[in-house]
């Protein structure tokens, strides 16, 4: 019941500050801010549900939003091709959660141990400690899968693909097509790359 409490609850806090930041700073609250805050409240509030009271796990989604929104908008103004901001919302998320659980914990909620809050700051160097050891082991984890999967295929589409469409070039298929095909045929030996450099914009639907 208090895990499931305090993730109805989080996402709200999260996407009430998130929108805040967002009237703010552009004078618009808008719908993909709203979205991307319910998921950043519900990454953020994950590893506290179970060990902080409904009222910290309000603040805990609050506090949650500031980090992940500032990622997103510094990453936006580099050149990393991040299009759905994984790392702002669940790295950043996640970790910030992690974090603040051992700033909320209550004892004579969850059972096992108290926060800084209660009287037991040491838990929050546990939990940096924690983050730190995950961020390793995922840095390490996907820079050997990201290896295997290299050695087999390439592991990004050229630019010539992404211009026609990663939906017409990796599957042979468009997502929103206005014909009843779906399924999309090139001229014969003709790869994306090549096709961008003929001039070819629109790909027809197979007949």
């Amino acid at each position: 019941a208090l895990a499931f409490t305090n993730t109805f609850l989080a996402p709200g806090a999260c996407m009430v500050v998130w929108s805040f930041l967002d009237l703010m700073r552009t004078g618009k609250v808008t719908a993909m801010g709203v979205a991307t805050a319910i998921v950043v409240g519900l990454v953020v509030i994950t590893p506290a549900s179970g060990f902080v009271p409904p009222i910290w796990g309000l603040v805990v989604g609050g506090i949650g939003a500031l980090p992940s929104y500032y990622v997103m908008l510094w990453r936006a103004r580099t050149r990393v091709d991040e299009s759905l901001d994984v790392f702002a919302g669940h790295a950043v998320g996640g970790a910030t959660g992690a974090i603040l659980t051992g700033v909320f914990a209550v004892k004579a909620w969850n059972g096992v141990q108290d926060g800084w809050i209660a009287g037991n700051p040491h838990q929050v160097l546990v939990q940096i400690i924690a983050v730190a050891g995950a961020a390793a082991y995922s840095f390490l984890g996907t820079f050997v899968l990201l290896r295997i999967i290299g050695a087999a295929t390439a592991l990004r589409a050229t630019r010539g693909a992404e211009a026609l469409g990663m939906d017409s070039t990796q599957h042979g298929e468009e997502a929103y097509t206005t014909g009843e095909g779906a399924i999309l045929v090139y001229p014969d030996g003709a790869d994306a790359d090549a096709a961008l450099e003929a001039g070819l914009g629109k790909v027809e639907a197979k007949a």
